[in-house]
């Protein structure tokens, strides 16, 4: 059960999905969609029903990256306060992230009903509250300023949750639903007619020009248009530096008291996210938070454990079922990263979603299906991929990539955690000095030992141990890798070499 809830997802455990072939041979297609996620499949369903012919090709299963790992919470308050926003992007920009997350959520709404996609898709409320006097008077200045953007919301202390806060910002007509049911159902309207999905089928190399061309290991595509929705865009060097990845954590429980639909956030740093859904006819309940920077720490199973306390203490719930973590992208200056990539005429990113994965990677999808059919859009400007703002999180800019070059230098000066392969312990993972020769040593139960390259394929830092879910992460753009070595996240497109140890 242990091992079960360690590794899946209620998402993934209670929608099964059909399985889509690999690329076997040459395809060509109007439009190549990298990255089987919420971004990639509404990019790509949107641009079928445009007429376009598109293949999406994911590295492993559709849906098992990041979209497979969300609490799915579809709302427009977003990771970055709208007071923030205010001070970053004027009272415009504030009113047209709040306008367009607003249209993403309807977007969705929409395509449940024409579509009768089952997805237990439900009109909440949206609750973010405060526990302490200096929380609640933050929150007074927010609900402000989200009333200033546009949002219908009120400061109440009426909250149904089953303990006391002091005050709370009531955003009306937001929505959760199940959204690897929704997602499965968008899959189904692509494949046929001149469009494909390729599961299996990882990005080896990306040629732009007139066509474009993709690569993978059995075959290439050909196309006029690439849309890189996959987290982070695959090697994209100086993206990176405005792109920052953490790890995030999820349980589900099964209710066995009540607590009222809804969406809730508390005030803390990193704050919990909180959620219902009825899956198969069981009410759970969905914890999130305990978020940290990618390998920046080995023993993760204490944020599990963290937050499964928090889970316990604060609902009425008996066993915790599933458990699971995510990659969430932070982007600079506060809003995700859609439309052209620098220097390029014909590709196209989807990225720096932050916490509000649903609803931007939803209209990420509506907006580059404009950009591509040369349609005005009235967000992209706002979500423009090579903007520079110096002003908005010119702090965070600078001290994310000072710790990535402080990572790149130190690491490779560190001295090794062992001297000798007896030292790592079965289902452990350590970087052993062999032969004058740091290597990512992993040992499996069974006594069999896996040697890998710690250099990252990215940029060449060293990847860490990630011990609860069992992985090589690099601490510089959250590249992540299997114990031997397989890419599991980007930016990485390359394995881990393997090494010979005796």
């Amino acid at each position: 059960m242990v091992e079960e809830r360690t590794h899946k997802s209620l998402w993934t455990v209670t929608a099964p999905a059909r399985r889509y072939p690999a690329l076997q041979g040459d395809v060509e297609v109007d439009v190549v969609v990298i990255g089987g996620g919420i971004a990639g499949l509404t990019t790509a369903y949107l641009l079928k029903q445009q007429g376009k012919r598109v293949a999406v090709v994911e590295m492993h299963r559709l849906l098992t990256g990041q979209t497979g790992q969300t609490t799915a919470h579809l709302t427009e308050l977003l990771d970055t306060p709208y007071a923030e926003l205010l001070s970053d992007f004027g009272a415009l920009g504030a009113r047209l992230a709040a306008e367009s997350t607003r249209a993403a959520i309807e977007q969705i709404a929409g395509l449940v009903e024409r579509l009768r996609i089952s997805c237990g898709f439900q009109r909440v409320p949206a609750y973010r509250y405060a526990e302490t006097d200096d929380e609640a008077r933050e929150l007074e200045r927010e609900a402000s300023a989200a009333r200033q953007a546009g949002l219908l919301c009120t400061l109440t202390q009426q909250v149904p949750l089953p303990y006391p806060v002091k005050l709370a910002l009531r955003v009306e007509d937001q929505a959760q639903f199940h959204p690897r049911e929704y997602l499965l159902a968008l899959a189904e309207g692509i494949q046929g007619d001149g469009s494909y999905i390729f599961e299996q089928t990882p990005m080896t190399e990306l040629h732009e020009g007139v066509p474009c061309r993709v690569k993978t290991p059995n075959g290439t595509l050909t196309c006029r248009d690439v849309v890189e929705a996959t987290t982070t865009p695959l090697n994209r060097v100086f993206m990176h530096t405005k792109l920052y990845a953490y790890r995030t954590y999820a349980v589900a429980a099964r209710l066995e008291g009540p607590l009222e639909a809804g969406l809730y956030y508390d005030s803390k740093d990193p704050y919990h996210y909180i959620r219902t859904q009825r899956v198969e006819g069981v009410d759970y309940v969905i914890v999130g938070g305990e978020d940290h920077k990618v390998g920046t720490v080995e023993d993760t199973e204490r944020h599990f454990e963290a937050l499964e306390d928090y889970t316990k203490r604060h609902f009425p719930v008996g066993e915790l079922e599933y458990r699971w973590s995510g990659q969430v992208i932070e982007p600079a200056d506060g809003l995700a990263y859609i439309g052209r990539n620098s220097t390029s005429r014909h590709v196209w990113v989807a990225t720096g979603f932050s916490g509000n994965g649903m609803t931007f990677g939803t209209l990420a999808g509506m907006i580059l299906t404009d950009l591509i059919l040369g349609k005005q859009n009235p967000y992209a400007a706002l979500y423009e991929a090579t903007r520079v703002k110096p002003k908005a999180g010119a702090k965070d800019f600078i001290q994310e990539n000072a710790e990535v070059a402080f990572r790149f230098v130190a690491d490779r000066l560190a001295k090794p955690e062992a001297h000798a392969l007896s030292e790592v312990e079965p289902g452990e993972g350590r970087i052993v000095e062999v032969d004058g020769q740091k290597v990512a040593v992993f040992r499996e139960e069974g006594g069999a030992v896996h040697a890998v390259s710690p250099v990252c394929t990215h940029v060449g830092c060293y990847v860490h141990w990630n011990k609860a879910e069992r992985s090589w992460d690099c601490p510089c753009h959250g590249s992540r890798f299997s114990p031997t070595g397989e890419v599991l996240n980007g930016p990485a497109v390359k394995g881990l070499p393997s090494k010979k140890v005796r």
